[in-house]
């Protein structure tokens, strides 16, 4: 086996890859940011315009389903479809300068930027992959961390005052193509595999490898609550807020959801550190379990004193992101090097899908069963991975 340590180009190669990661999804991210000031110049609300972020969750999850069943991510070079997906995305984002934000054309380019972006996310999971073995928990949650440092970015930029949307749209889509340029400075890792032919009988192997199988439905628990906490914690806590006569919730809510999304990126590291040490599986069951009681403890704390609430809230952030890392970890590890690339990406789509399901369902449940029902509805994700992720631990 080729040694690691020994391996050229590794340090170049990843922190290249991080960056171009980081770059590129900031096209998700920009959503957030620009959606107040699209709605106050165009006299709509918010919610009218809230589809625009929906268009692209849906966008990735067909745009990953697509290249898992086509096996793309593991017959082409994965660094040539990174950098044609990035450039796609930073095209499609600036559709918006041209095109009413509320009309069907401005929809379909969020989708196109979605879609694109599924070419971005789960391949350079597939790239990292081939570079270690041994080092792989801490490896994939460095990247998932730096994603979720830029997932916090939109609410700071609502604590700061937000900005300029056009400006954002076009700074978001220079970045993605500087992103796009920057992962072709990346070299493919000695543990790097690619299918020598298309394979649609290769997506069964999810349901028939019971490590592939355990590692899926944790992690579509861990999605259940996950992007449903990161569109909603800031809503929940300015409104926790209001009620309790807070001078400023707005601003409340917006420091709370940073600090808690930030915090749980910058945990991502040494769950990482700890995966490769004590086994993904291991510290994946323990996120689980501590994201779904921090769920439950800010069920009962809501409506309650603000700092407990923030207490257990900030808890949630931490502990809802460190096993999203290990579940792509535990997917490559329990697969053949040149399948890894396909099963990451039919991982992730139907992940989002999940959530892009729970998203859009907590205005329901908040009107039917209080911000208290809310929580502990999405409580039930994390619970039922950790079951489903079992408690026999079949590789590290």
């Amino acid at each position: 086996m080729t040694s690691e340590a020994a391996a050229p180009g590794m340090r170049r190669s990843l922190i290249s890859l991080i960056l171009a990661e980081v770059m590129v999804m900031s096209l998700w991210f920009s959503a957030a940011a620009v959606l107040p000031a699209l709605a106050s110049e165009s006299g709509l609300t918010v919610g009218e315009l809230a589809g625009l972020s929906t268009a692209v969750q849906i966008g990735f999850v067909l745009g990953a389903l697509v290249l898992a069943i086509t096996g793309l991510p593991d017959r082409m070079n994965p660094r040539l479809l990174f950098a044609v997906s990035a450039m796609i995305a930073a095209g499609a984002n600036l559709v918006l300068l041209v095109v009413p934000a509320d009309t069907l054309i401005a929809q379909l380019s969020r989708c196109v930027v979605g879609m694109a972006l599924a070419g971005v996310y789960p391949v350079g999971m597939k790239i990292a992959v081939g570079w270690t073995v041994a080092r792989r928990g801490l490896l994939v949650a460095v990247l998932v961390s730096a994603l979720t440092l830029g997932s916090a970015a939109p609410h700071l930029v609502a604590l700061l005052g937000g900005s300029d949307w056009r400006l954002t749209l076009i700074a978001t889509s220079v970045l993605a193509g500087l992103g796009a340029i920057i992962v072709l400075n990346c070299q493919l890792g000695p543990f790097h595999g690619r299918a020598a032919r298309f394979d649609p009988t290769a997506i069964r192997v999810a349901w028939t490898n019971i490590g592939i199988r355990r590692a899926y439905m944790g992690y579509f628990g861990h999605m259940w609550e996950l992007y449903a906490l990161w569109a909603w914690i800031g809503t929940a806590a300015t409104l926790a807020a209001t009620e309790a006569l807070h001078p400023d919730p707005k601003a409340f809510g917006s420091t709370v959801a940073f600090v808690a999304i930030a915090l749980g990126g910058l945990a991502c590291i040494p769950a990482g550190w700890c995966a490769d040490r004590f086994g993904k599986a291991a510290v994946a069951r323990t996120a689980l379990i501590g994201s779904a009681l921090s769920a439950i403890a800010s069920a009962f704390a809501f409506g309650g004193p603000l700092f407990i609430l923030v207490i257990a809230l900030i808890a949630w952030g931490i502990t809802v992101i460190p096993d999203s890392a290990q579940f792509s970890a535990l997917v490559a590890d329990h697969s053949a090097s040149e399948m890894a690339g396909s099963l990451m990406t039919f991982q992730t789509a139907i992940g989002f899908a999940l959530s892009a399901i729970s998203v859009q369902a907590v205005p329901f449940w908040v009107e039917q069963t209080g911000w208290h029902g809310t929580f502990l509805i999405l409580a039930f994700g994390p619970i039922l991975g950790a079951i489903a992720l079992g408690r026999r631990v079949l590789i590290r």
